[in-house]
């Protein structure tokens, strides 16, 4: 193939296009699109992180500010912990909307997340948010099939392909000539994207952005230059193979429709189908039954407690708890803790197993649908994906167990196991020395172990294009 004679049909499909007067209000429109949904991400993501900050540094303050206490009391007042978004989430908002940002930390008890924006707003929100990926992932596919359903097709049409080849052309010169051409068409819309994200992500509040978002941020590039170039290269390959422009429009704006609007929806409701989840009723009821069975760690006479305490006291060679060498209901509920921490932990990996399960199946499309690849690539790079949220509650869950068994290792060395005439407290001092909650978001490393077969499909993807194309342009025909 001849570079100059590619670069010539690329440069060929730019002057048709750009004669439209169509794509110049195309133009305007997206622009104002892009302007709105990168304003309207770096606005959100500034707001929500500095309300988030705000209410943090509260419980912090609301911590510190008790007063001399009893450590099991500060144990169940408790604090809160808010999840600070991703830079990127400024470019995809992903699930974090629907997931919930902050959770109160108490002892003996593992809280839900509460307080997402969705819970909190209209329903207009189910209909979704014009973000960045939006843009991205479902307006700029139709947006390239527009742009090149006639590529070849409307060449075919108006007589002007047999042209080519009676002058010397290929047919894999013509192919990946046009490919190019609406590959940098794509990219003439999306480099001001590239742009803008990086210059809000600079401007943003908080923190100087840090060399993993910088990372994350080149990785969430690159995949969608990937991605337009499969989606180019689809565009071009059926406009090869449709007789007229509007059957090339019409099988394109089916594949839009299925790939990225029906095909999701339904796999995702299949999965649903496949793996049921219990109601969040049902859900805290099965964990209830199981810590009763567990016994009371509040009422002395309970019997499992109270073989424990016989054994504490063989072990330690006295008669009573008020002999031992520390505080015995300290001792009690940090076995407690352990016991109902452990019976949380379990029933919550059973039903992040059910999630994933029912996520498996429209994850696995990726292979058939690079729509999927790219939706998932672009949720986790961006922090707004399942398994940060799942990061955070496992993040906020350690940090409850510490708190609960800090206090619970205070009292078992400060509190006398004899009531005294003084009051059985500590020094407040002893708050402020716990550490407040920061939350961190998931390493690079960690999201392309998650996203490895996402990662897979777009590289396998982009490989087969330039294969098929290859392969179709040996046998296609003039008329």
């Amino acid at each position: 193939m001849r570079r100059s004679v590619i670069i010539l049909f690329a440069k060929q499909l730019w002057q048709t296009t750009f004669r439209s007067k169509v794509l110049h209000i195309t133009m305007v429109l997206v622009t104002v699109l892009i302007a709105f949904a990168a304003y309207s991400g770096w606005d959100n993501y500034n707001t929500q992180n500095r309300i988030r900050n705000f209410y943090q540094e509260e419980a912090r303050h609301s911590w510190e500010s008790n007063p001399d206490k009893h450590p099991h009391r500060m144990a169940h007042y408790g604090s809160f912990a808010f999840r600070l978004k991703h830079k990127l989430s400024l470019f995809d908002f992903g699930m974090e909307n629907y997931t919930g940002n902050a959770v109160f930390l108490e002892a003996h008890k593992q809280n839900t997340i509460n307080f997402s924006e969705a819970s909190l707003s209209t329903g207009l929100l189910r209909f979704g948010e014009i973000s960045m990926a939006m843009l991205l992932k479902i307006i700029f596919p139709l947006l390239i099939f527009y742009l090149g359903y006639g590529a070849l097709a409307g060449e075919r049409e108006n007589n002007t392909l047999k042209i080519m080849i009676n002058q010397g052309a290929t047919w894999s010169e013509i192919f990946f000539g046009k490919s190019l051409g609406l590959m940098s068409l794509a990219m003439f819309f999306f480099i001001p994207v590239i742009i803008i994200t990086l210059l809000f992500m600079f401007l943003a509040e908080g923190n100087p952005i840090t060399s993993s978002e910088l990372l994350s941020y080149f990785i969430l590039i690159l995949s969608y230059v990937l991605f337009f170039g499969i989606i180019s290269s689809i565009t071009i390959l059926i406009s090869a193979m449709s007789k007229t422009a509007k059957d090339s429009l019409i099988k394109l704006l089916g594949i839009w429709l299925f790939f990225i609007i029906i095909l999701p929806k339904t796999l995702q409701a299949f999965g649903h189908y496949l793996y049921p989840t219990p109601s969040k009723i049902e859900f805290e009821s099965i964990v209830e039954n199981d810590l009763i069975k567990e016994g009371d760690s509040h009422n002395p006479d309970d019997i499992h407690y109270k073989a424990i305490k016989d054994s504490v006291l063989l072990a330690n060679n006295v008669e009573s708890v008020d002999q031992l060498p520390f505080n015995y209901g300290g001792f009690i509920m940090s076995q407690s803790e352990k016991i109902s921490a452990s019976i949380y932990n379990q029933h919550l990996n059973d039903l992040l197993t059910t999630y994933k399960s029912q996520n498996a199946i429209e994850r696995f499309s990726a292979i058939l649908n690079p729509y999927t690849a790219i939706k998932h690539i672009s949720m986790a790079f961006s922090g707004t994906d399942f398994a940060s949220y799942i990061n955070f509650q496992h993040q906020a869950e350690r940090y409850r167990y510490q708190l609960a068994q800090e206090m619970n290792s205070l009292q078992m060395k400060f509190i006398p196991n004899k009531k005294t005439d003084t009051p059985s407290i500590i020094d407040k001092s002893h708050w402020e020395a716990f550490p407040d909650f920061k939350y961190d978001h998931l390493p690079v490393l960690s999201i392309l172990k998650n996203e490895a077969l996402s990662i897979f499909s777009l590289i396998l993807w982009s490989i087969l294009s330039i294969i098929i194309v290859k392969k179709i342009s040996k046998k296609t025909k003039v008329l």
